[in-house]
């Protein structure tokens, strides 16, 4: 998911995002710990896009507070 699609989403709908994606996150961990993780690239893929999610999140609260 690109950023700018994150842009166009609400917070809320952002918040929902994260959670899911750090409860992927948290699958992924698990599964790395047991040697079962078949695709060691997407624990990256997820803590980048948590990193994106995030990102925005902060860029929408500084801009409604500038306002």
């Amino acid at each position: 998911m690109s950023a700018q699609e994150l842009r166009d989403k609400t917070p809320d709908q952002l918040r929902e995002d994260l959670t899911a994606l750090k409860k992927e996150a948290f699958n992924l961990r698990f599964q790395q710990a047991t040697n079962q993780l078949e695709n060691t690239a997407r624990v990256r893929e997820i803590r980048r896009q948590v990193a994106r999610v995030k990102t925005v999140l902060n860029q929408k609260a500084a801009s409604a507070a500038a306002e």
